[in-house]
């Protein structure tokens, strides 16, 4: 009789351990596994943010932003083709330096969707990232897919 508790008392051990076992190991797959908010997708959305903050953001106070500067042509010479061609100029001189394979740079505002940079073929973009800024009237937008 007393040799029937002891293997009773054994097989009781057995199953607590090894329903501890199993609650660890599912603790450790839930720690293991990639969280689900953070994907390619939300880390594409930040490339554009990303570049639109360089391109509005002062390194000192005396600075001048790129969106200042493009936005002052603009604006000086009236929105004339000149003008609009030149800041196309300098916005493919400036998104060269950031290596970008597809991108679209366009003026919403006051120059009616007018494309000032691009490269690649917008119609065929599938995962796009886009990000606005508006600057003394301006509202630039840039899509990247």
């Amino acid at each position: 009789m007393n040799d029937n508790k002891g293997s009773l008392y054994f097989s009781d051990a057995i199953i607590a351990i090894s329903i501890l076992f199993v609650v660890m190991l599912m603790l450790n797959m839930l720690i293991s596994v990639p969280n689900p908010t953070y994907s390619d997708i939300s880390h594409n959305s930040k490339d554009a943010q990303d570049i639109m903050e360089i391109l509005s953001g002062k390194v000192d106070f005396e600075d001048e932003t790129f969106l200042s500067v493009i936005s002052g042509i603009l604006k000086e010479n009236k929105n004339s083709k000149k003008s609009i061609s030149e800041v196309s100029q300098i916005c493919d001189d400036k998104f060269s330096e950031f290596k970008l394979t597809n991108y679209r740079f366009i003026e919403t505002n006051q120059l009616d969707s007018t494309v000032l940079s691009g490269v690649g073929d917008f119609s065929k973009a599938g995962n796009c990232s886009v990000a606005t800024r508006n600057f003394d009237g301006y509202s630039y937008t840039l899509y990247i897919w």
